[in-house]
């Protein structure tokens, strides 16, 4: 902080002045330190106004530019811009795209807190949303967009129901037209899909979710290869006064460092509980898109590196007290939303799907229960489920 204290400075200057003087680091670490700031002092008058000098810590220290320069890696972009949430990556980067007199196009299985901003927030600003089926072609997506369409948001596979996209026929036609695309690429987290790659424009993720790793960080990241993206995503920030916390970047870096490791463990998990049960008398059917019979596994198989942790099961036509007593038996499942942390979870899933689709019901033989496989032995978590089923098949029979 400036020059150090003076002999025969008072004792309130010579305390604030006291041990904020320039030093270097003592070692080298593995990890950047986590460099706190609001006010950032600058190395003379001239360098306030320049743009080549970070000038406030909202826009970023070292910890932060450590973790954009992973998450460039990680995606295969040039340019990563953070934000506080993963709800929050995806409505500051469809602001920093889209203006009043704009239209989205969005597949009908997104993020349902995205299709609140959009048929809400964004509505209010001129803003216009319509919805194309989870499993529409590029062509019938295409055939939907008019004159003020601007852009096209994915999420493959969805985080509900699993269906896919084809990203790349998507992606291409879209450019074609000069159209926009954005992906949620929570599932993917990078190390199983990376949509810039396949001609996407912007990869959205929540780094709450497998990135951080350990449910208590709230993050998020959209990342782009392409230069006018970025500035428009650079500028949305910069205007809206977005910002991450030194902390929580730290957080970001350090479960960024064993990412592939733990997705892999889930995902490995996640087909092992996924095939027992979909062999059990209680279950219609499992939608994992890795397991051959997914309608949408050919196209999984041909994108993705491989799959993590997240699907749902159909279960036998029962009641909600039926699925109630189900989750309410779970011991190792904890009952909570969000995914992509160390622990199992699981949800009912109805409620949400009853109410957000529009461009096509969704409609299936029995109740829909989505489950998150976590980092626990996967046998433990079968005899958890084999316990919850049980339950399940005892209230159903009442």
């Amino acid at each position: 902080m400036g020059k150090p204290p003076r002999d025969g400075q008072g004792e309130a200057t010579r305390l604030i002045r006291a041990g904020g003087a320039k030093r270097p680091l003592k070692a080298v670490t593995v990890s950047p330190p986590v460099q706190r700031g609001s006010t950032v002092l600058l190395p003379e008058a001239a360098a306030l106004y320049d743009p080549r000098y970070v000038t406030y810590g909202r826009n970023g220290l070292v910890g932060h530019e450590a973790l954009v320069e992973g998450l460039c890696e990680l995606e295969g972009a040039t340019h990563v811009q953070l934000y506080g949430s993963g709800l929050a990556a995806l409505t500051g980067a469809i602001l920093s795209l889209v203006g009043a007199g704009d239209e989205v196009l969005c597949v009908d299985c997104i993020y349902s807190p995205t299709r609140r901003f959009l048929d809400n927030f964004a509505a209010r600003y001129g803003v216009t949303s319509r919805y194309f089926g989870a499993r529409a072609t590029a062509e019938e997506v295409m055939a939907m967009a008019g004159p003020t369409t601007r852009l096209i948001l994915l999420e493959t596979p969805g985080s509900l129901t699993f269906e896919m996209q084809d990203v790349a026929a998507v992606a291409a036609a879209a450019r074609a037209r000069g159209i926009m695309t954005l992906l949620d690429n929570t599932y993917g987290a990078g190390v199983l899909f990376r949509p810039i790659a396949q001609g996407v424009d912007v990869s959205v993720q929540a780094l709450t979710k497998y990135v951080c790793g350990h449910s208590d960080v709230f993050m998020g990241s959209a990342a782009t290869a392409s230069p006018e993206v970025a500035r428009k995503l650079a500028i949305g920030t910069r205007d809206n006064g977005w910002t991450v916390s030194p902390d929580d970047a730290y957080q970001a870096l350090r479960g960024l460092r064993t990412l592939a490791s733990r997705v892999a463990r889930a995902g490995a998990s996640g087909i092992e509980v996924a095939t027992w049960l979909a062999a059990q008398p209680e279950v219609v059917r499992v939608i994992h898109p890795a397991l051959p019979d997914c309608p949408d596994h050919d196209l999984w198989k041909r994108d993705f590196k491989g799959a993590n942790g997240l699907f749902s099961l159909v279960l036998q036509p029962a009641s909600e007290t039926a699925v109630n007593a189900l989750l309410d038996a779970l011991e190792l499942f904890g009952l909570g939303f969000s995914w992509g942390g160390f622990e199992s979870l699981a949800i009912p899933c109805d409620i949400q799907l009853k109410s957000a689709r529009t461009a096509e019901p969704w409609t299936a033989e029995g109740p829909v229960v989505r489950l998150h496989i976590g980092l626990e032995d996967p046998a433990d978590l079968i005899a958890d489920l084999r316990g919850g089923l049980d339950a399940f098949a005892a209230t159903r029979g009442r």
